[in-house]
């Protein structure tokens, strides 16, 4: 990588920073999020053969996380024992290592990359400690080849940039713990059926979590909900239309310290501009024509407890700046009004629409979506949550039966085949909305695959599969339209060529093809 100018170069890392940062949001695990680290320190910055090792603290050695160059293998069985080689002399002494020209460092050389001291010629080693608290729990190395003499001031932008990098990874590192640790709360409480009260929660009795899914992409969501919900962070959930967002706003609410006060949710697009001011804020008596009396709005309702609003890319301009203020000062006045309120309400939005498309589409406020985007949570759509759809069929089934007073037994195999063969574009309210119908329709105990709508059946299940083949299919088409061509034409064989937009000559090759008897068009005039 070419040198940059010191102000690009810091904007240029600045950036990089930011993609790594997003990088470990999307994934659960730190093990799946060091590959595209890796790749983005490769790619972006011209840092290659990176390599993460993190401390087994059941051997107290460092175990290769991940590395550039190693194989599945090679990375299983590579391990360092405090003070091996220059990844555990930097584990142990905690101190940054770096050394120019590799060339001269015979040791180095090693048959994972196999390589020779040619190919080395003018790189340089990185690597640093990863650091957490007072002690290091891994190592981060990356190498570059550096010619001219930008050496020493190359080197020392490496070094830098590489221990924030490390930074990112150990707060990484570190959060996921946490997460685990209270997942592990959790499900130990709820194992022994722990119905002791919070103190935050001034008496109430914790309730059992409503959302349904065991799957790999819900347990991400439970994690990153067992993490904010403590906090008094804005969450921020985002997610196709039909995929549970309420129900995670809900869950949220539910783990947190505010749980013994109210949610309040609101959909913004169920509500037309001209009252969603007053509703959201409030107003006085006469600030308005009907308002014969003043009114709370739902912040101030919301006092000391969540507000939820709900696809909240719908809000106008005009109170998208409202918002923003309620969110920086936690203060209000109420439409025709001049007394300023104070709220304490924890903030939860909602949105099935790109946000980051929006604000550069001016239809968004940039400062508005930087306050909601504190903690972003992604609902995944039900495709990519196809081990939990017949769970959530199993409940839908019996939430249905018991309203509608009917006895159901089981889903048959057909149907449960096309629940989880379909794409459900409308997600969890489609499926919901699909039982619910099947449940109505079934007369015998059974849901069947017949009983589901006919947007999920198959050719195969309807026995409706093509019966001709494609060439076949295409012969009869044209023949078709030949003939409709010749009747409109009353036999004229120019008239109906022209009508097809193919040549005269074409015309009588297909007419003699298909055995096309074009006198019975004739009409006789006269």
């Amino acid at each position: 990588m070419e040198p940059l100018e010191f102000a690009d170069q810091e904007r240029a890392d600045l950036e990089l920073l930011f993609d790594i940062a997003r990088t470990f949001d999307k994934h659960v695990e730190l093990r799946t999020a060091l590959g595209p680290l890796l790749n983005l320190l490769e790619t972006r910055a011209g840092l290659t053969w990176g390599m993460v090792t993190l401390l087994d603290r059941a051997t107290g050695m460092l175990k290769i996380e991940e590395a550039h160059g190693l194989s599945a293998e090679e990375k299983s069985r590579g391990v360092y024992r405090l003070g091996e080689g220059l990844v555990g002399r930097v584990f142990e002494s905690t101190l940054a290592l770096m050394v120019p020209d590799l060339s001269k460092e015979t040791h180095f050389l090693n048959r994972a990359k196999n390589r020779t001291q040619k190919d080395m010629k003018g790189l340089t080693y990185y690597c640093v400690p990863i650091r957490s608290g007072n002690g290091v729990i891994g190592t981060l190395s990356a190498e570059r080849r550096i010619t001219g003499d930008v050496l020493e001031i190359q080197m020392a932008r490496d070094k830098g940039f590489l221990e924030k990098v490390s930074s990112i990874i150990a707060d990484s590192a570190k959060l996921r713990e946490r997460i685990l640790e209270e997942q592990f709360r959790l499900h130990r409480n709820e194992l022994l059926g722990d119905e002791r009260t919070d103190k935050a929660q001034e008496g109430r009795i914790v309730e059992r979590s409503a959302m349904i899914g065991t799957g790999k992409a819900m347990r991400g969501v439970y994690e990153m909900i067992s993490q904010v919900a403590p906090s008094e962070a804005t969450v921020l959930i985002t997610g196709e239309s039909g995929t549970g967002k309420e129900l995670v706003a809900a869950e949220v609410h539910r783990l947190s310290k505010r749980a013994a006060e109210a949610l309040i949710k609101i959909n913004c697009a169920a509500l037309p501009e001209s009252i969603i001011e007053s509703e959201l804020f409030g107003h006085e008596k006469g600030a308005f024509t009907g308002a014969h009396s003043q009114r709370k709005g739902w912040f101030e309702l919301a006092h000391r407890g969540t507000i939820f609003l709900d696809e909240i890319a719908e809000l106008s301009p005009h109170i998208q700046v409202k918002l923003l203020r309620v969110l920086q000062e936690r203060e209000l006045e109420r439409v025709g009004g001049n007394t300023t309120i104070k709220v304490d309400v924890r903030l939860i939005a909602a949105t099935n629409r790109h946000l980051e498309e929006a604000v550069k589409a001016g239809q968004f406020r940039e400062d508005l979506y930087y306050r909601l985007n504190v903690f972003p949570l992604h609902i995944p759509p039900l495709r990519e949550r196809k081990s939990d759809i017949v769970l959530l069929a199993d409940h839908f089934t019996e939430k249905y039966a018991e309203k509608n007073g009917k006895l159901i037994k089981r889903i048959s195999t057909p149907a449960i085949d096309l629940l989880t063969s379909y794409s459900w574009p409308g997600n969890v309210r489609e499926l919901e909305n699909c039982i619910e119908r099947a449940v109505i329709l079934s007369n015998d105990m059974v849901i069947h695959s017949y009983n589901l709508p006919p947007s999920l059946q198959s050719a195969v299940s309807t026995k409706t599969e093509p019966t001709t083949t494609l060439q076949a299919a295409l012969s009869r088409l044209e023949k078709e339209l030949i003939v409709e061509a010749l009747k409109i034409s009353d036999g004229n064989m120019a008239a109906a060529a022209r009508r097809l937009g193919i040549t005269e000559r074409q015309m009588g090759l297909r007419v003699r093809h298909y055995g096309i008897n074009w006198h019975l068009y004739r009409t006789t005039k006269g």
